[in-house]
């Protein structure tokens, strides 16, 4: 395959990433002005905290439940022009929350708003088809680090409001997003494929392959594992200031920085997850993901605890609990493994459904966008229910759990399905004397990588 044809970037392939790439930045950024401008807006309506987080979560619901319809017709019409109709109407939602007065109104901007979020499953459609397939982890994950506009709202925002209002971060987003819009159109092309598919689609033969995918366990497994690599990133980027403020009685504003902190590598190192699964697997990518996140979690989850222990000259008090260095750097570690593992997901996408990457990535980005609302609510309804802070953590490290062991056992199963000859092994290498193998299954035996 070196040097193939089929080993070389489309035309436009270059153009393509890089301002779909830089589209997806201003998107996130609108996508989550709420975490900023609805501060303000909370004070000046009086909302209460649940109108807050309502108002603040509406764009992350909408943005995700809109992704597979987009997908599919993604796959169909061509991402160009869909991503250029989204992110302008996205602008104009954007821009109207100037004009908005009540919280009915400020709640439907907010869903207008929640368009942006949609251009991620168009923009994988989209940049997937300039690239073979062994560049498309690396493609995805460059494409993927866009998520890094959340941190450029938290830091840039603030400073704005600050000089000239919450109503100058709406215009001056607005502004840039459907500029950074007009921009992106101009100077990309439409992707390989598209004038076939739109005659395809005409006559319905896209039809069944478009939808037919959704109905499949697999996807869904990809789904739960796009649940906790972004939709928990997300959730977490909501919930840290709160809890860092909770917890280590910190200033909201430092609280701030390091949940943008937070944000950054945790976006960014997504194009080093698609390099990795490029060059070494996305299955693998997903088990070091797994594996270094039960690891983290399981230590997050872990609350402060006093201990006495009845000492030989009596009791012995002492108390385990994690100090705020070391909970930051497992914090971080812990993003960076989130990072890979969405980069790894999107890898598997296109190899496993090359014909509907738009509904599968649609489906797949819906259910970790719904992660990154849903989770913040059962985040403060553990609190409420447990008095325990670290319950947040307990949550994750059952879902990761859960994950990997599913992942796991589906590995195994289409191991053993691919060599049946893997279900006659002795359950423990020394027990190969008492169970004679077939010269076959040894053969098979002796070929296996250590």
């Amino acid at each position: 395959m070196q040097g193939g044809p089929l080993e070389k970037n489309a035309p436009g392939a270059g153009m393509a990433l890089s301002l779909s790439t830089i589209s997806f930045t201003a998107c996130f950024a609108v996508w989550t002005i709420f975490s900023i401008i609805g501060v303000q807006i909370k004070k000046d309506l009086g909302l209460t905290e649940a109108q807050f987080g309502l108002l603040a979560g509406a764009p992350i619901l909408t943005g995700s439940l809109i992704r597979v319809g987009l997908g599919v017709w993604a796959d169909r019409v061509g991402g160009r022009r869909l991503s250029l109709g989204l992110m302008l109407s996205a602008a104009a939602a954007t821009l109207l929350l100037t004009r908005a007065q009540t919280y009915p109104q400020f709640l439907l901007g907010a869903l207008g708003v929640g368009v942006a979020g949609g251009v991620f499953a168009v923009g994988v459609a989209y940049v997937s088809k300039f690239f073979p397939k062994s560049r498309q982890g690396t493609a995805l994950g460059v494409f993927g680090a866009g998520n890094v506009g959340s941190a450029v709202t938290k830091l840039l925002a603030p400073m704005v409001m600050l000089a000239f209002g919450w109503k100058a971060v709406a215009e001056v987003w607005a502004l840039a997003l459907a500029v950074i819009a007009v921009v992106s159109f101009l100077l990309t092309r439409d992707e390989p494929g598209l004038a076939e598919r739109r005659v395809a689609a005409q006559t319905n033969t896209l039809a069944k392959p478009a939808s037919s995918p959704l109905l499949k366990l697999q996807v869904w497994r990809f789904a739960l594992y796009y649940f906790f690599v972004f939709g928990a990133f997300v959730a977490l980027a909501l919930w840290l200031p709160h809890y860092l403020v909770g917890v280590y009685g910190l200033d909201i504003r430092v609280a701030g920085l390091l949940a943008a902190a937070y944000s950054i590598p945790g976006s960014v190192f997504r194009v080093v997850g698609g390099w990795l699964s490029d060059k070494i697997g996305a299955r693998r990518v997903m088990y070091i993901t797994f594996g270094v996140s039960v690891i983290c979690t399981f230590i997050l989850s872990y609350p402060p605890t006093q201990y006495v222990i009845e000492g030989v000259r009596g009791p012995i008090s002492f108390r385990l609990a994690l100090g705020l260095v070391p909970f930051v750097v497992l914090l971080f570690v812990l993003g960076f493994a989130m990072s890979l593992g969405k980069a790894a997901v999107y890898k598997h996408i296109p190899v496993y459904y090359p014909d509907s990457i738009g509904a599968v990535g649609g489906l797949v980005g819906m259910v970790g966008g719904v992660g990154g609302f849903v989770l913040p609510i059962v985040f403060g309804a553990l609190n409420d229910l447990t008095g325990v802070w670290t319950s947040c953590f307990m949550l994750l490290f059952v879902l990761v759990a859960t994950a990997l062991a599913w992942m796991h056992l589906a590995v195994r199963r289409m191991e053993r399905a691919r060599t049946p000859q893997l279900s006659n092994l002795p359950e423990l290498p020394e027990m190969e004397a008492l169970h004679p193998a077939p010269s076959a299954l040894t053969a098979v035996i002796r070929g296996q990588n250590p």
